[in-house]
Order: C-alpha cells, then sequence, then structure tokens
C-alpha cells in the first residue's frame, strides 16, 4: 500500500479529499495546522471527523501565521467580510498553501510517500491564487526539484482531485464516499462550538453547493 498525505482542515473540501485519497487505496496520513486562525473549531472538526476513519495517522502542526497578519482569518484586527467583494478578499492568507504544502512535502519524504493530496478548488472559490492550477503545477516542480526522494527517481505527485468540480460534484462525490457533512466546519468565523456565520464567502459557497447539489444542508448556524 502506497504512502500519502493529505490536508486537513476541518472542512468540507478536506475531508471530501480525504475520503477519496483512502477510497484509491493509499494509506493516509492526515496533516492539520494550528496556525493562528480565528475559527479554531475546524480542529476540533478534525478530531470528530477522524473517527468515521479507518487507520488514518494524524498529525497536527502549530505555526504562528498570527504574527504576519495580513488576513482577516489570522488579524482579529480584520472583520471577516460578510458581502462579496472584487478581487481576492481579505481572507486571503498570505502564502498559507506553499507553508503547508512545504510541511507536507517534508513529511512525505519522511514517509517514502508517492502522493500529497490538498483539497484546493477553482470553480466555485473565493480567488485565491495558490488555489489555481498554475500554482499545483509550479508547486509540482519546486518537488521535484528540491527533494532528495525525487532527484533519486521517485517522485511525490500532487493529487487536487476537487481542483476542477464544482462545490455540488463535491459534495455528490463525498455523499457517495459515506461522508458526514455535519461534522465539517467550512465557515471562515465561526463560534467555538463550530456554528456557523452564515455570511461569509465560504459559508455562501457551501449553502449554494448543496442547494445545487439538491441535498439538505446540515450546517448549524449562530443564528
Amino acid at each position: 500500500m502506497s504512502n500519502a498525505v493529505v490536508l486537513l482542515s476541518g472542512g468540507l473540501d478536506s475531508v471530501t479529499t480525504l475520503a477519496i485519497a483512502q477510497s484509491q487505496g493509499y494509506q493516509c496520513f492526515a496533516l492539520s495546522f494550528d496556525y493562528g486562525q480565528r475559527h479554531l473549531s475546524e480542529l476540533d472538526a478534525v478530531k470528530r471527523l477522524l473517527t468515521a476513519f479507518s487507520d488514518v495517522k494524524h498529525k497536527i502542526i502549530h505555526l504562528d501565521l498570527d504574527q504576519i497578519g495580513g488576513s482577516a482569518l489570522t488579524d482579529a484586527n480584520i472583520d471577516v467580510p460578510t458581502q462579496p467583494s472584487s478581487g481576492i478578499p481579505v481572507t486571503y492568507v498570505p502564502a498559507r498553501n506553499t507553508i503547508f504544502l512545504s510541511l507536507a512535502l517534508g513529511w512525505a519524504e519522511v514517509l517514502s510517500a508517492d502522493a500529497i493530496f490538498i483539497g484546493v478548488n477553482a470553480v466555485d472559490y473565493s480567488g485565491y491564487p495558490d488555489c489555481r492550477p498554475e500554482y499545483i503545477e509550479a508547486f509540482q516542480t519546486l518537488a521535484n526539484l528540491a527533494t532528495k526522494q525525487a532527484i533519486e527517481g521517485k517522485r511525490i505527485k500532487l493529487e487536487t482531485p476537487l481542483i476542477h468540480l464544482s462545490k455540488a460534484e463535491i459534495i455528490q462525490k463525498g455523499v457517495e464516499l459515506g461522508i458526514d457533512y455535519s461534522l465539517t466546519v467550512s465557515c471562515y468565523d465561526a463560534d467555538r462550538q463550530g456554528r456557523a456565520c452564515g455570511q461569509c464567502d465560504s459559508c455562501r459557497l457551501r449553502a449554494a453547493g448543496f442547494a445545487e447539489a439538491g441535498i439538505a444542508d446540515p450546517t448549524v448556524y449562530q443564528r
């Protein structure tokens, strides 16, 4: 059985990605980050979700991206937007996926893994630059150049099974794989109990996805 590192945030997309990786026969090693995000309830969601998966190893890495700030998710002085806006929103965390994938790449080498799975999406998404296919292709090139494992002939493949799917298609795929989405937290401004605000961009995309999929939305809202 081949090993794979799977980035797991506790949200809808990442748990679907984990289920897909496991369904493909990988031995999965889930990697989560406590990076100073305001929505820490997502890490509680990770723990709940993992009880539904058999034989998944899990690691949480602690970072202090709140020391850098620059994002509504890591700076308490920046409000999470409640209305759609043009351009890249302030919920973008500078270099987040680059940092996460770099650490995942290091763990993947230690595990002699064949793949890293990340649940980025470039269809129903907030326009973050590090979720685009061009970015993934560039990081794949970096991984091929930067790792001992790749230089010795065993490249670590960056897998993005959701990148071209709509939110509705992601949800339908997850339901087919038996995911209980009531356990997930997607909201950018969830309270400590994991209840969603219902107004942020992530909440809007999630609600629209369930509506389009024709599946009842199990999200618990603050009001």
